[in-house]
């Protein structure tokens, strides 16, 4: 487990958010990649913020209420989000989550998104971990 890199755990296959995209743009990607939040890249894949449901309740809250128009992405991220590299250990990772951190970290290599990993991708490894673990000491009782 120990050895377990961020990179084997990380999503590759869902599209970022880009930057100027249409908050109503940004919910339906959320909602259908099952995902809390989402990087905002430019046109180079280069991670400029990240955004969240949470970021898109209050804005479309907000804009609704007032009748403003609609935001876009540039207008509700959070700019220089906190990002990990895939060759970082998975327990690594897991040792610096806690309450008001992250839920989904951007992978980034070599100044590019490379992927996302989420706290239940870590939460579903250690789990899976916990169960080899037991099913050792259990064949070691047995020996």
């Amino acid at each position: 487990m120990h050895s377990l890199k961020v990179s084997e755990v990380m999503w590759n296959h869902i599209e970022p958010i880009r930057c100027g995209e249409p908050l109503t743009n940004v919910v339906k990607t959320l909602l259908a990649n099952h995902v809390t939040g989402l990087p905002v890249v430019d046109a180079q894949r280069r991670v400029l913020g990240f955004v969240s449901e949470q970021d898109c309740i209050h804005a479309l809250l907000v804009s609704n209420y007032h009748s403003e128009g609609e935001p876009n992405v540039d207008d509700v991220m959070f700019r220089n989000p906190v990002t990990v590299n895939p060759d970082m250990s998975v327990v690594d990772l897991a040792q610096n989550l806690g309450a008001g951190k992250p839920k989904v970290y951007p992978v980034v290599e070599d100044g590019k998104l490379v992927g996302v990993v989420t706290r239940s991708a870590i939460l579903a490894q250690l789990a899976k971990a916990g169960q080899t673990m037991e099913r050792s000491r259990f064949a070691d009782a047995e020996d």
